[in-house]
């Protein structure tokens, strides 16, 4: 009997595998894609083992749109569930000072996913069915001086997910948007994170279960960050541009 299948897009990151690990777990076939793939072997070999699932992985460059059409062609199966991961974080000073490092940013959380989201929900849509996930970001709530090159990158992938969820509502295609806040990562090591506001890759990962299970929309993944990106979005411009937020 064929199992469902799970693809991630963005396997090397801590919540791409987080991922990986927590639909494995419920008897989900593995696809890992990911830029220089064959570093994943030995977490493809692991996960393997330790839920007796199939694992294959597929190179992937978020940022070789070209490319995408063919990478999906080439995939063993159409997945029943596709996750997106891609992101970038740099210091917003690198992109204040180097434009070629904003563009990477944005590029790499709004132009690549959103390409190969695209493409699957083209797919899914011919199909009836399957269900589309993107992490995105509280950062996408509003611009922000301390980060609004990477925020304006996920407002736009959060607004490309919720167009694309409007537009498939009737089609059998599930569209999800997965918002962090902060997340203890390799990509955020080395920062102050308050502990409260801090979700672990495991708790992105069972946000993202859950979410698909149940077919939600949109998800805070700590409930926390609604409330403060309520107030943050309701500040009148006046004030808010005098902030240091």
């Amino acid at each position: 009997m064929n199992r469902l299948s799970l693809l991630v897009l963005g396997a090397r990151s801590d919540i791409g595998l987080a991922i990986a690990h927590r639909f494995a777990k419920e008897g989900y076939d593995i696809q890992l894609a990911a830029r220089n793939s064959k570093t994943l072997e030995n977490d493809k070999s692991d996960i393997e083992l330790r839920y007796h699932v199939s694992v294959s992985l597929h190179e992937f460059d978020a940022l070789q749109i070209n490319s995408h059409e063919l990478f999906v062609n080439e995939l063993p199966c159409l997945p029943a569930i596709a996750v997106c991961a891609v992101g970038l974080l740099t210091e917003q000073k690198e992109c204040e000072t180097d434009i070629s490092s904003m563009v990477r940013v944005i590029r790499s959380n709004f132009e690549g996913p959103s390409s190969i989201i695209a493409i699957l929900a083209n797919r899914f849509e011919k199909q009836g069915h399957g269900s589309l996930v993107g992490i995105s970001s509280v950062a996408g709530d509003r611009g922000r001086a301390s980060n609004y090159a990477y925020g304006s990158a996920k407002s736009g992938f959060t607004q490309f997910l919720s167009g694309l969820r409007n537009r498939l509502s009737n089609t059998g295609v599930k569209v999800i948007t997965i918002l962090p806040g902060f997340v203890a990562t390799k990509m955020t090591e080395g920062l102050q994170l308050p502990a409260a506001l801090t979700a672990s890759p495991k708790e992105v990962a069972e946000a993202v279960f859950n979410a698909v299970e149940r077919k939600k929309d949109v998800i805070y993944v700590k409930s926390i960050w609604r409330i403060i990106m309520l107030i943050i979005r309701n500040i009148p411009e006046a004030i808010f541009k005098r902030s240091n937020i």
